[in-house]
């Protein structure tokens, strides 16, 4: 048994190394937000911004180039009351409008296509309220963080609903304060709740929790690597980087006067959102 433990210790010891903290060299700084609090990244390289302080959605490029700005407070298709989250592919633009209870569904130049909102006063397992989370699978089906109701509600592309994660009746799973959610491209969903990152298939069937010992706010999953920020630092590992499903976490503090809204890897960059700007790193060091 000892030399069993020896063994995992040794193992352990090893994965963690090989998952080793990559250097980070600030080489850029774009975008002038008042209150920016998430931002997606596509297959592209164009950035999409939420900024909840003046309730816009801002596309630019990876120079910082403004290539579109909607938005401003009120009901009507290009306007918003605090976006909260946004995912975009190279089709479309899908952002969470939290104050008005729906996702709007933009094109790639954000030119308006639909809004998908539930009845309030219909079946209380169709509807939401509030949505802070949305995430996108490759195949249309879309998921909702309803954080009124602490779950997740699985639709497909037409609209119809085909599961609920948590709630706080779910036998299956109750989540604690689910924050933030984001999606691999196998399908999987990480849920952030509290201090723990919650794992699902597309089914919706729970997988795993892991606990943290830091309590993140914000995660974002690339197509190598999952971040997660937490006030003025990041955490992230490579998605195959995992034990058992576990993630070895290394973290990144760059000393900001600001906290930490989101952060992704892409193109061997990292970016880090914060309430008024987006700064890019370098990364060098040991390739994962």
């Amino acid at each position: 048994m000892k030399t069993t433990r020896f063994y995992m210790s040794i193992l352990l010891l090893f994965l963690s190394l090989a998952n080793n903290a990559q250097d980070f060299h600030l080489s850029n700084e774009i975008g002038h937000f008042t209150a920016a609090n998430a931002f997606s990244i596509n297959q592209s390289g164009f950035i999409f911004v939420c900024d909840a302080g003046t309730n816009e959605i801002v596309k630019m490029d990876t120079l910082g180039n403004v290539l579109k700005t909607i938005g401003g407070y009120g009901r009507e298709n290009y306007l918003f009351d605090e976006p909260a989250d946004i995912f975009a592919n190279t089709l479309n633009v899908y952002v969470a409008d939290r104050n008005n209870d729906r996702i709007q569904i933009y094109d790639k130049d954000l030119n308006y296509l639909s809004t998908f909102s539930t009845p309030l006063s219909g079946d209380e397992n169709y509807s939401f309220r509030y949505p802070t989370g949305i995430a996108v699978y490759s195949q249309g089906d879309f998921f909702v963080l309803d954080s009124d109701n602490a779950r997740i509600l699985k639709f497909n592309f037409r609209g119809e609903l085909q599961t609920a994660i948590g709630g706080y009746d779910n036998a299956n799973y109750v989540f604690d304060n689910p924050k933030k959610i984001a999606m691999n491209g196998g399908g999987k969903i990480f849920v952030i709740d509290e201090a723990a990152l919650v794992l699902f298939d597309t089914f919706g069937n729970f997988i795993k929790r892991q606990d943290l010992d830091f309590e993140p706010d914000n995660i974002n999953i690339g197509s190598d690597f999952i971040c997660l920020s937490a006030d003025s630092t990041i955490y992230y590992s490579r998605i195959d980087n995992a034990s058992a499903n576990n993630f070895l976490f290394n973290s990144f503090e760059p000393g900001l006067d600001e906290k930490i809204e989101n952060a992704a890897i892409f193109n061997s960059k990292l970016y880090l959102l914060t309430g008024t700007k987006i700064l890019i790193y370098k990364i060098t060091g040991r390739k994962n």
